[in-house]
């Protein structure tokens, strides 16, 4: 792959390379791993010998340094408007999906509002947009310093993207990701970064829930092991533990990942009726935990949720102040099936969820 003008190698300067499907020049950014083409909306990995090193993340700026209690929440809505995405409608579920899940969380499990961090596209503030780096440093604020008893959520609304894998550790060949509002700029975050970020650093006795509502978001924690619902209607662990030997687990606490297959192909609503909307994959999550008593295992939590994104047709009816007006379920994620992923097997028929 040749540079096109860029920086002769181990210099400084600007380097651009080739869009892997259209040929378009792309920048190469400090720090990243692949980059978004605006003109085919089509991801390419850098290669290691083309990338530009990003200084170590210091401290989190002001806007980060906040309450920090034993529950705390990050929740991600994009909705992509405004012509971010070239040819592609805006989504109209992911900052009600927000608003619901955070609403879900201070009422149901008791987080408190301080705790809670909400980027979306919607703000003024230009901490609170979903960009790249704001993402990144609202991840690191959920888990740094995490100790026993931490109990961690990670909600992201908005679109997915697969990369073709160069490390050996994707037992499909490719790594998953997702785009933040300037993902054409800066690139999308790739699911490696996502696990060094928030996964590999959960010490003994904290938990990490995410919940993500985005096409190819089936394991995009990179978490060793994947439960699926099987042909014969049980929920059964997949080894995923990466064939390259690469380590994907925490430091002796778990991560769990609620999110939903796609292969990408399958239609879904981009742009909804003008009404108030919430994403499938979201709205399956909420309602089921509505629907369900507390204690509920985490496979009869799954089969709720399986069942209400079967059943559940466009119609919404979320409970709250919040859930109320929301009248359409927009499945702009294009999801098929639940999926849970963890970083460790365990027995989902016994075990209780909890947050």
């Amino acid at each position: 792959m040749s540079n096109f003008g860029g920086r002769p190698h181990g210099g400084h300067g600007t380097a651009t390379i080739p869009c892997k499907y259209c040929r378009a020049p792309l920048s190469v950014i400090p720090g990243e791993r692949a980059i978004q083409c605006a003109h085919c909306n089509c991801v390419t990995r850098i290669r290691r010998a083309d990338r530009i090193p990003l200084p170590v993340m210091g401290p989190l700026t002001a806007p980060f340094q906040r309450a920090r209690g034993k529950k705390r929440a990050v929740l991600v809505g994009i909705t992509y408007a405004g012509g971010m995405r070239r040819g592609c409608g805006e989504l109209r579920g992911p900052i009600n999906d927000v608003k619901c899940m955070r609403n879900l969380l201070c009422q149901r499990f008791g987080f408190p509002a301080e705790c809670i961090i909400m980027l979306t596209d919607d703000q003024k503030d230009p901490f609170r947009l979903p960009t790249k780096d704001n993402i990144r440093m609202a991840m690191q604020w959920l888990v740094q310093g995490c100790s026993y008893g931490d109990s961690l959520v990670f909600h992201f609304s908005g679109l997915g993207a697969q990369v073709p894998d160069e490390d050996g550790d994707e037992a499909d060949g490719y790594d998953e990701a997702i785009c933040p509002m300037d993902s054409f700029q800066k690139g999308p975050i790739l699911d490696d970064e996502i696990n060094e970020a928030m996964v590999r650093p959960l010490v003994h006795g904290a938990k990490l829930h995410a919940v993500v509502d985005a096409c190819h978001s089936a394991t995009v924690l990179d978490l060793p092991f994947l439960c699926h619902m099987s042909r014969s209607g049980n929920w059964q662990w997949e080894d995923h533990r990466p064939p390259s030997g690469a380590c994907k687990g925490t430091s002796g606490g778990q991560a769990v990942l609620i999110s939903g297959y796609s292969d990408g192909k399958s239609k879904f609503s981009v742009n909804p009726e003008a009404c108030a909307s919430v994403g499938a994959m979201t709205h399956s999550f909420i309602k089921a935990v509505e629907c369900e008593p507390r204690g509920v295992t985490y496979g009869r939590l799954l089969t709720t949720m399986k069942a209400i994104m079967t059943n559940g047709g466009g119609s919404c009816d979320l409970q709250g102040p919040i859930g109320a007006p929301v009248r359409k379920v927009a499945n702009f994620s294009g999801v098929q099936e639940t999926n849970l992923s963890s970083s460790e097997m365990f027995d989902i028929y016994r075990k209780p969820f909890a947050l």
